[in-house]
């Protein structure tokens, strides 16, 4: 036994003297070894238990080579991160099936190279089992260099250009969304619509384009055209680019405005640029959904509670999570291989008041 704080802790070598074992033995049963009698076992967990044994992690990683913490990446300014409940939802899910397996979440933003930088020589010290990265970018290179240390990798998400694109991902089916929120405006008349994108160097953004895209070209229509007189009464589709907050989707709205004379319906890649563009036109004088309508994408609380409620493209966030997180944990205990595994989920259209 030793002495901690005045108060006596007990050690491998007490909780081995206790049941009657060699030190290896007690330590085989602590870490999980299946080499041990089924008697040892229950003398080795009895003791511990009286002596109310705590492994020392440290020790026990050196012996198992693992350090029971999984890494949960968000590849955005931590501002970002905390003023949209996307990432709290999906955050939420990845918790709840690492604590399940007794391991720790560790949660870092990677906004800069020193964020980067320090990721990465916390991963490669062997702090981490395996490692989630949520809202990447183009060009992003954590994950690659993580994989270059050992450190087996998730993406939520298609990966973007020059990301690698070999490792399990979680992922909803963007395309089928982009199209299901089109489809809808359409199908209650909507002619001059206006999409709202979040960044396009996120594969996200332009698998929801992708998805409108299809929905007004099987219309007869076309996407990307800059305003004018809509021929014939076939749809139209103009484009600016947001950032997926609030004040984004005030500013692109307002841009729809300027480039589409008669602008019926506005699809927003996310919620809270929805709820920007909701506030930018009531400031306009329009009234929603009479004379625009807008949909969002998400559904995160705030859709529900904005008067016009939201509609909006729901994403199973936690899911999202939670099927990335199992990946990452049969990653860390080598029950998957890199390269293969992972899950498409299915969004579905919310109808509310604002369409």
């Amino acid at each position: 036994m030793s002495v901690e704080d005045g108060r006596a802790t007990a050690t491998l070598d007490s909780v081995a003297r206790t049941a009657g074992v060699s030190r290896a033995t007690a330590s085989r049963v602590l870490t999980g070894s299946p080499r041990v009698s089924d008697d040892a076992r229950e003398r080795v967990l009895a003791a511990a238990a009286s002596l109310s044994y705590v492994p020392n992690a440290a020790a026990r990683a050196l012996v198992t080579r693992r350090s029971d913490a999984v890494a949960f990446v968000v590849c955005e300014r931590e501002e970002r991160f905390f003023s949209d409940p996307f990432f709290a939802s999906v955050l939420k899910g990845a918790h709840r099936v690492v604590a399940a397996s007794r391991r720790q979440l560790v949660f870092a933003v990677v906004a800069s190279e020193d964020d980067r930088e320090r990721l990465v020589r916390f991963a490669a010290g062997g702090h981490v089992d395996a490692a989630i990265f949520l809202s990447v970018h183009a060009g992003e290179t954590a994950p690659a260099q993580l994989r270059e240390r050992g450190v087996p990798v998730v993406l939520v998400g298609r990966p973007p250009e020059g990301v690698t694109d070999d490792v399990p991902r979680a992922d909803t089916d963007n395309v089928a969304g982009g199209l299901a929120a089109a489809e809808h405006v359409l199908g209650r008349g909507r002619r001059r619509l206006g999409v709202i994108t979040g960044p396009l160097d996120m594969p996200s953004a332009e698998d929801r384009l992708e998805g409108v895209r299809r929905a007004v070209v099987a219309a007869g229509g076309a996407v990307g055209a800059p305003g004018g007189p809509a021929p014939a009464g076939e749809p139209s589709v103009a484009v600016v680019e947001g950032d997926y907050t609030t004040e984004g989707g005030r500013r692109a709205a307002s841009a729809l405005l300027e480039r589409v004379p008669g602008l019926d319906a506005v699809l927003a890649q996310n919620d809270l640029m929805a709820v920007g563009a909701l506030g930018l036109l009531r400031e306009r004088g329009l009234v929603v959904p009479d004379d625009v309508a807008v949909v969002g994408y998400d559904d995160i609380p705030l859709a529900s509670a904005v008067q016009p409620a939201l509609t909006t493209v729901r994403q199973p966030l936690e899911e999202l999570g939670r099927e990335s997180a199992t990946l990452a944990v049969a990653l860390a205990v080598g029950g998957v291989d890199e390269g293969r595994g992972g899950s498409v989920l299915r969004p579905r259209l919310v109808v509310r008041s604002s369409s």
